[in-house]
């Protein structure tokens, strides 16, 4: 029995009125739901994200969203079994659901753990150093990065209806913006069902989350410069939105990330009997049949040393023959159908098209063999591998992209023409190289960088942890220059900065310092009688300053250092060569200089100060002699609330800023050190 999608839109849950979208069982071709979006108020979606959701995320710290989301990333773990059985109607196998369930929840943990450890307990980010911008230092700058203020549409694929619509929601409600989702009407049943259950958990703040299923309608008409759009489909559907009347003249950011024809290329040195063939076998197979070939990410082209050309297409053939083609529920079958009968036709045209430069090797025929299921009502589409003898000069394998389990390989003679091969493709999201030739991985990657937004190298001493070819990670960036959207995904921290506002900010280190919450050099530093590590972590004001008492460096404590570290470098023990050197004299070891610091600075009897927790940014100036007086200055700096720990101290991270001076007043060292502070 079919059901009619809901959209979820100013907070309701809502049918779309009119005639709705049918939507089938990419397996048995049934009728499983109707999408619509009619009657849909999309306006008023765009002034409720800005006007309620936004105000209420942007409330929230970075650490407060993080944990927003490991605690969504928990709840939809504990129910993804009503996923996987709801995925196999997108022709999903449980492994392809796996990437794309399990992998949409992963994204959620992974922004959730990297938003606490590199972005600070604040509701924005300050984002390099100091500028000083006058001789004196009473003006400097720096810069800030705010959240967007207005909503952050998201037009996802068919062929990720989770981890499409997750990839996209993390770093946009990380970086403090609500989100409108626009899943492709295809599988936007398995969209909607993930999205209802984070509606019902009432984790994320009113406002913060919105659905359409069905379409857009008049959704971009009503942009304005503080919406941002980040797309994922077609090149041309991409290409049309982002001419679109309002993203023009408003100057809305777009993200696009778009299929492309990705690469894989065999290293010379890669030959039958080594493991890095044996390897790039293996991973074009599955990069056929994952998905059915339905990922950006899949691998289009397959450019192998011409000497082996027929090896691998031998290799390839058998290991594609044992590949079982049929119903993703039924045991042994390893590849299901496309996501639905239009894709068929779209794969089966592109295949037209390149077949006019290059010929077929595989497949390319009607799907047949077919386990528990049947071609004539299903998606199904046949493992089809094709041959290119002259790629540098066909042009159909590099201009044309068949969105199924189709693939071409190619010949090249030297390491040269692998990478003009791989640069055909006009920009893409990934290309992988196989090679233990560490000389031509080299050359590989810097000849085919500027084409594509991930390179994978792969060989022996990678293979056991490697993710894959076709796996993008929340760490590092999705996306690609050229056909391939000229937009970056994830990214970490990349990914959440796209959704906020860089901005220059200039003034008295002082004002600065009130505005950012972090000390600069040049603003206040008041004092008193209460050592500053006598005071608990709310009882200490950003610039609290103590000046310590001096020491005198003497050469018996050079020489009890060096016993005591066993740093016995010539520049603090022999006078002679340290004499030749540009030192000229016997010098102190640094980190003797550093742990004298400590002993002005510190105080010694239990308090509030808990642990050392690290130092950051040491940089030593100038030399130390013997003979030599230092004196301390500690500021505090920056202070963060972290979580309470399982021990149950509340506790906070105390940022200080040490400048370590000579008699001279003259800077001999600077750096920051980090400690863990009790909290009352």
């Amino acid at each position: 029995m079919s059901m009619r999608l809901q959209n979820f839109a100013l907070g309701q849950w809502v049918h779309g009125t009119g005639t709705g979208t049918d939507l089938f069982h990419a397996v048995t071709g049934d009728k499983v739901a109707e999408a619509g979006s009619g009657g849909l108020d999309f306006a008023a979606m765009l002034e409720y994200a800005r006007a309620v959701g936004g105000p209420k995320l942007r409330r929230l710290t970075f650490h407060q969203r993080a944990l927003m989301l490991k605690e969504m990333a928990r709840y939809l773990g504990d129910r993804k079994d009503a996923l996987y059985a709801l995925s196999t109607a997108t022709g999903a196998t449980k492994a392809d659901s796996w990437v794309d369930i399990d992998g949409g929840i992963g994204t959620f943990y992974v922004y959730a753990s990297k938003g606490r450890r590199e972005l600070p307990n604040e509701t924005f980010f300050v984002d390099g150093a100091v500028e000083g911008i006058s001789k004196s230092g009473t003006f400097v700058g720096r810069h800030i990065c705010v959240p967007l203020e207005g909503a952050a549409v998201h037009i996802n694929a068919f062929n990720f209806p989770v981890w499409g619509m997750m990839e996209k929601l993390a770093p946009s409600l990380l970086a403090g913006v609500p989100c409108i989702v626009k899943p492709a009407t295809l599988t936007s049943f398995l969209t909607e069902a993930a999205f209802r259950l984070m509606v019902e958990s009432k984790i994320f703040p009113e406002g913060a989350i919105q659905l359409i299923c069905g379409s857009a309608g008049d959704l971009l008409s009503h942009l304005d410069c503080q919406d941002s759009v980040a797309f994922t489909g077609s090149a041309s559907t991409g290409r049309m939105l982002k001419e679109s009347r309002s993203v023009v003249e408003h100057s809305v950011r777009f993200n696009m990330e778009a299929d492309s024809l990705n690469c894989s290329i065999l290293g010379p040195d890669a030959v039958p009997g080594t493991e890095e063939f044996d390897l790039f076998v293996k991973e074009v197979v599955r990069e056929m049949t994952s998905k059915a070939g339905q990922k950006c990410t899949a691998i289009r082209r397959t450019i192998v040393p011409d000497a082996v050309m027929g090896d691998v297409l031998a290799a390839l053939r058998k290991r594609l023959g044992d590949v079982k083609i049929g119903d993703p529920t039924a045991e042994g079958v390893k590849m299901g159908p496309l996501a639905g009968r239009a894709q068929v036709s779209e794969v089966r045209k592109a295949l037209t098209a390149i077949r006019a430069g290059a010929e077929v090797i595989m497949g390319g025929g009607d799907a047949e063999g077919l386990i528990n299921a049947d071609a004539a009502v299903g998606a199904f589409f046949p493992i089809t591998l094709l041959a290119c003898n002259d790629p540098l000069t066909a042009t159909a394998p590099h201009d044309i992209e068949a969105f199924g389990p189709v693939n071409t390989v190619m010949p090249y003679a030297t390491v040269g023409d692998a990478i003009a091969l791989a640069r055909l493709g006009k920009g893409s999201l990934c290309a992988s190289l196989f090679t233990a030739d560490d000389t031509v991985a080299r050359d590989v990657v810097l000849g085919t960088a500027a084409y594509h937004g991930r390179l994978y190298v792969l060989n022996r001493h990678s293979a056991k942890e490697a993710t894959g070819h076709g796996s993008p990670l929340p760490h590092l960036v999705h996306g690609g220059p050229g056909r391939a959207g000229g937009g970056e995904e994830m990214g970490g921290m990349r990914g959440v900065m796209h959704y906020m506002q860089r901005t220059a900010v200039q003034g008295s280190p002082q004002t600065l310092t009130r505005i950012t919450n972090e000390w600069i050099a040049g603003a206040d530093q008041p004092t008193d009688r209460v050592h500053p590590f006598r005071k608990y972590f709310e009882e200490l004001e950003i610039g609290d300053t103590l000046t310590t008492h001096r020491r005198t460096v003497t050469e018996a404590d050079i020489v009890n250092f060096a016993g005591i570290s066993g740093d016995f470098f010539y520049a603090h023990m022999d006078e002679l060569a340290a004499k030749e050197s540009f030192f000229g004299r016997r010098v102190a070891h640094g980190y003797f200089v550093l742990s004298a610091a400590a002993g002005l600075f510190v105080d010694p009897a239990p308090g509030p100060v808990l642990a050392n927790y690290g130092m950051d940014n040491l940089r030593l100036i100038k030399p130390v002699y013997a003979g030599d007086t230092i004196q301390v200055s500690l500021t505090c700096k920056q202070k963060t609330v972290k979580e309470t720990p399982a021990d149950g101290v509340p506790q906070g991270v105390v940022a200080w800023d040490v400048r370590v001076s000579n008699q001279e007043g003259e800077l001999v060292a600077t750096y920051t050190i980090l400690t863990l502070v009790r909290r009352t």
